[in-house]
């Protein structure tokens, strides 16, 4: 009997061995991994494709451990860059056109692009059953900083459909990362929010999405990745890795029905129930928010420049082949 149990036992613990080997060496050793510090200008199922690179593991394929820091507000996104807090940043690509313009000789060079329109959507505090741009006027509305990409491509919207900027009061006072907390405090009539605020907000009882701002403006590198000029001239070959990753994520999210997508990233959203996050991407699917690939062209771009011009944001065109450093062919 004593043997039986022995010879038992002895068995147990070669399963319980094997098991533990096979899972060592089938663990991914992360140690090879390359750290990847990002500034993420927001959080919001408008970044759903990088959220699935993230998710998929398709970084790690790459040999990239990335961690995603928020930093809200794109001036804030390349200041961190500046002083190396950071690696990559992801915001708006205004942000690096600015410090072009401020003569920094080592500035920020573009390297891949994620959305193309706007994932704004405009939230009343009034339900309309019919709204139209005009309801705007003698209106206070929240749009974030002045110079930032959500307020620019918001007016430039504006002015493409023909609305008068002026009978409207734009507020631009209040921070980005606010916005949301500002207008359930009961400021403005109207406030432009990503997803998943707007959504939240409507779903407990603030306000209502009446219009879309990406459906109003033109196309343009409107979330962007850039970095150093320096660290991608020292590190193509992380530069590259991390747009092949990237245009996995957006191959897929573009390519696989949304309820799928969101169960994918749902870790990135406990908050958000799964069919919420669903509705949300599927929106943006519709209202065509993302590019095809990372690759950043020179029209979309030209476009950028065209409303900052306008806006004597910057007095002339900055040199497309200086700043954007595509790490993706078209």
């Amino acid at each position: 009997m004593k043997k039986k149990i022995i010879i038992s036992f002895i068995s147990i613990l070669i399963v319980g061995i094997g098991i533990t080997l096979l899972y060592i060496f089938n663990k991914k050793d992360d140690s090879n991994l390359i750290k990847i510090r990002v500034a993420e200008v927001t959080h919001s199922s408008f970044y759903t494709p990088l959220y699935v690179a993230l998710e998929k593991g398709y970084f790690e394929e790459m040999g990239l451990d990335v961690e995603l820091i928020l930093t809200p507000g794109a001036d804030k996104v390349s200041a961190a860059v500046l002083s190396n807090d950071v690696e990559i940043g992801f915001a708006g690509a205004e942000s690096a056109i600015y410090i072009y313009e401020q003569n920094e000789k080592d500035y920020l060079q573009i390297f891949a692009g994620l959305t193309k329109r706007d994932g704004q959507f405009i939230v009343a505090r009034d339900d309309y059953e019919n709204f139209e741009l005009t309801d705007l006027y003698n209106q206070e509305i929240l749009v974030g900083r002045s110079t930032g990409m959500p307020a620019l491509n918001f007016l430039n919207g504006l002015k493409n459909q023909g609305i008068d900027i002026d009978k409207i009061n734009i507020n631009y006072s209040v921070e980005f990362a606010a916005l949301s907390g500002s207008f359930i405090g009961g400021a403005g009539d109207f406030v432009n929010l990503f997803e998943p605020n707007a959504t939240d907000l409507e779903k407990e009882g603030y306000g209502k999405v009446v219009a879309s701002v990406g459906l109003m403006s033109d196309e343009v590198p409107y979330t962007a990745f850039y970095a150093r000029k320096s660290y991608i001239e020292k590190n193509e070959d992380i530069i590259k890795s991390f747009t092949k990753a990237l245009a996995k994520g957006i191959t897929y999210t573009l390519n696989n029905d949304k309820e799928s997508v969101a169960k994918d990233i749902i870790n990135q959203f406990p908050d958000t129930e799964v069919e919420d996050l669903a509705l949300m991407i599927k929106r943006y699917y519709d209202y065509d928010c993302w590019l095809e690939t990372p690759y950043i062209s020179e029209e979309i771009f030209k476009n950028l420049e065209d409303f900052l011009i306008d806006f004597d944001l910057i007095e002339d065109y900055v040199p497309y082949k200086d700043l954007v450093n595509n790490f993706y062919n078209e």
